[in-house]
């Protein structure tokens, strides 16, 4: 029986870690960094940019599902279609420092933005 309570408290704890302790690598953008939308995830999924300066990401889908479609940014009314198979570049104005999510739809795919120095 107590082989049975230490496996579900182990799962409990990879659940805790994987939705609200994980974080992903951080990676600092740069003018090639490509971003890949494919098996449900942007990758990279967390970019360090630098405050107060446009920048443009570019995202690659490779991933056919509708979801992976239409990429948001609500903290700046950015909305795009990411077209299947092409790089699409989004533009981005001047930023203050802090972090803004991007996403699908329907925040199946997610990533965040990082703005600092």
């Amino acid at each position: 029986m107590w082989i049975i309570n230490l496996v579900g408290v182990v799962f409990i704890g990879l659940i805790v870690w994987w939705f609200w302790l994980y974080k992903p690598n951080e990676v600092k953008a740069n003018k090639d960094l490509i971003i890949i939308v494919e098996n449900g995830v942007y990758s990279p999924s967390y970019i360090t940019v630098p405050p107060n300066q446009a920048v443009s990401l570019v995202f690659n889908r490779k991933d056919p599902a509708p979801c992976a479609e239409q990429l948001l940014i609500p903290e700046f009314n950015i909305s795009e279609s990411l077209v299947l198979n092409q790089h699409t570049r989004v533009h981005l104005p001047a930023m203050p420092t802090g972090e803004y999510e991007f996403h699908c739809q329907m925040k199946m795919y997610k990533g965040t933005l990082r703005v600092s120095e």
